[in-house]
C-alpha cells in the first residue's frame, strides 16, 4: 500500500529537515570554520551597520573585562566568535584561547544581545590583544 501525503504536508516536513540540517551543521562548526564565517560575515555589513555592531561589541567586552580581569591575569591574546539570532541575541560561542579570562570573557558574551542582524544566522568575533 503506497501513502501520498498531501502537498502541504510534504513541504513542511521537508522545510522541517532542511532547517534540522542546517542546525545539526552549524552545531559541529569548528572554532576555524566559525571564524571564517564571521570574517566573511562582518565584511559584508554596510559601513553604518558595522560601525553600529563594533560600538556595541566594546560596551559588551567592556562590561565583560570588568567582570573578568583580575591584577594577576594572563593576557594572552584570544578571540570569541558568537553567533547572533534574528533578534542579535548570542546563541552560540567558540573560543580560540585557553585562558581563565579568555573562558570568562566568553561565558560573559554568551547570552547578551547585539544589534539585529541582516540576516541570520550570523557570526561575529571579538579578538583581544593586550598591549602594555
Amino acid at each position: 500500500m503506497t501513502m501520498r501525503l498531501p502537498i502541504a504536508t510534504f513541504t513542511v516536513l521537508v522545510l522541517a529537515t532542511a532547517t534540522a540540517l542546517s542546525a545539526h551543521a552549524q552545531s559541529t562548526m569548528d572554532y576555524a570554520q566559525a571564524k571564517q564565517r564571521a570574517d566573511a560575515d562582518e565584511a559584508s555589513l554596510h559601513a553604518l551597520t558595522s560601525r553600529a555592531m563594533r560600538d556595541a561589541q566594546a560596551r559588551v567586552l567592556d562590561d565583560a573585562i570588568a567582570r573578568c580581569a583580575a591584577p594577576d591575569a594572563d593576557t594572552s591574546p584570544f578571540v570569541v566568535v558568537a553567533e547572533l539570532d534574528a533578534a542579535g541575541k548570542v546563541v552560540h560561542t567558540w573560543r580560540d584561547g585557553g585562558t581563565a579570562l579568555a573562558t570568562c570573557v566568553q561565558a560573559q558574551i554568551a547570552g547578551r544581545t547585539l544589534p539585529a542582524p541582516p540576516r541570520t544566522p550570523f557570526l561575529t568575533s571579538f579578538e583581544l590583544s593586550f598591549t602594555p
